[in-house]
């Protein structure tokens, strides 16, 4: 069968869930052709000439993307099947349906689509089987110098992406991957995790980045695969994400992450008011976040923190509190602007509508915007938020850094607070980043 796989966004990354199922299908004899459109064409030719189209849908961002795109295969060849694959298909089957889509795929994916490729009916289905993967083919997709790069002190680095474990045992009220694998987690075989790191670093690569919603959902797994990578490529670098709860748990483990060239450990900390923390079931309190960041500090490890800053339960103090935090604790550096914009997402199918207080502010569901969309009780924030989002957007957009971003943002909520006078002195160290400016 001939096989377009398709991929709109993927936070800068050359994507593994393209890489993966190509190697599954061209196993099993099929024609495939992948694109991802972030940074290549529309493959016309292959569309007109496919059977079946299938598309990734892993975040909010890439879904309302794809949907022009199923159109435009939907009008290329009508005779085509199309897929969705990935979180956001199950949490958006019906606007899916509308738009064409026959068969939807959600948790383990692979085999499901050779499946389906080999003549199954289309249908929708979860599949959380334990896979024995195979190593990515990553021969056809767009080269690793058209993605994100990591910002160093020393200039740029060519960065790859993989994965070594999906799903995630936690069930955080707000998270998009709660909803199909329900506190599941399956692991991508060390093996083939290294097998895919060794053609990418031999592609160019000299940083990667893992993909896992949480690299110590398996810390054996995740140790395992980092200490092969420093012993084999001891000059490449990597970044993982780690929830507070388990880089706690697991701080034995941070002195080796160090050791073996982690350039920084991504977290979503969300909020530092416990009662938010609470609602979200996080699993961590304020007092771990500034627990942590001191651990981080004095091991010469980089925190990069991520928020959902604007909720229903912001105010204008608790902004200025959360930047406030964030200066005391060294990371204006650490964090991406982006995440003092973010305004929390109520997806199809959230555990966030299980809360009172959710409800009373969320709209029915709008499919065109992928969300329930909602209004804070106070008109006010919801101008707060605007407003952050434009000067980051604007800011970023002309190349201000992030200590100038910071301090544009301090300015909407500061009411006559200063920052201290040493603050626009240049930072003390250059924190490495990956120069993809957005998150979701």
């Amino acid at each position: 069968m001939k096989v377009v796989l398709l991929s709109t966004y993927e936070l800068g990354r050359q994507p593994f869930s393209l890489a993966s199922p190509a190697a599954w299908l061209r196993a099993q004899g099929h024609d495939v052709t992948v694109a991802d459109l972030a940074v290549s064409p529309f493959p016309i030719a292959q569309i007109r000439d496919a059977q079946l189209v299938a598309f990734h849908l892993p975040m909010h961002t890439a879904t309302r993307l794809a949907l022009k795109w199923m159109e435009r295969s939907r009008k290329e060849n009508p005779s085509a099947q199309l897929c969705a694959y990935g979180l956001y298909a199950p949490l958006n089957a019906e606007l899916l349906h509308s738009h064409g889509v026959q068969s939807i795929i959600g948790g383990e994916f692979e085999q499901a689509l050779v499946d389906l490729a080999g003549g199954a009916a289309p249908s929708t289905v979860t599949p959380l089987d334990r896979l024995t993967f195979i190593p990515p083919d990553r021969s056809s997709l767009s080269p690793l110098t058209r993605y994100a790069s990591l910002v160093t002190p020393d200039g740029l680095r060519v960065v790859g992406a993989t994965e070594a474990t999906r799903g995630c045992k936690h069930l955080c009220r707000h998270c998009p991957v709660v909803p199909v694998y329900q506190g599941a987690f399956r692991v991508v075989q060390a093996g083939v995790v290294l097998a895919d790191i060794r053609s990418q670093v031999e592609a160019g690569a000299s940083h990667i980045t893992f993909g896992d919603p949480d690299f110590f959902n398996g810390p054996a797994h995740a140790m395992k695969i980092v200490e092969a990578l420093h012993r084999k490529f001891p000059a490449v670098s990597y970044d993982v994400t780690i929830k507070v709860e388990h880089l706690l748990k697991h701080r034995d483990l941070l002195p080796s992450l160090r050791d073996t060239n982690c350039a920084f450990v991504t977290s979503a900390v969300e909020s530092i008011d416990d009662s938010v923390l609470a609602m979200l079931e996080k699993g961590h309190t304020r007092r771990d976040f500034i627990e942590t960041a001191g651990i981080f500090r004095d091991l010469g490890l980089v925190l990069n923190p991520t928020f959902i800053t604007f909720t229903p339960w912001t105010t204008r103090s608790s902004y200025r509190e959360l930047l406030k935090t964030l200066n005391e604790l060294d990371l204006v550096d650490q964090t991406s602007p982006i995440q003092l914009a973010i305004r929390l997402l109520i997806t199809a199918n959230s555990r966030l509508l299980e809360l009172d207080d959710v409800r009373r502010v969320a709209r029915p569901f709008e499919t065109h915007l992928l969300a329930h969309p909602w209004r804070h009780a106070d008109p006010s924030v919801d101008a707060l938020a605007r407003q952050a989002m434009h000067i980051v957007d604007l800011e970023q957009k002309a190349g201000a850094s992030r200590r100038d971003i910071f301090q544009r943002l301090w300015t909407l909520c500061a009411d006559g607070e200063r920052l201290p006078e040493n603050f626009t002195l240049l930072p003390r160290t250059a924190v490495p980043y990956l120069n993809e400016p957005w998150y979701c």
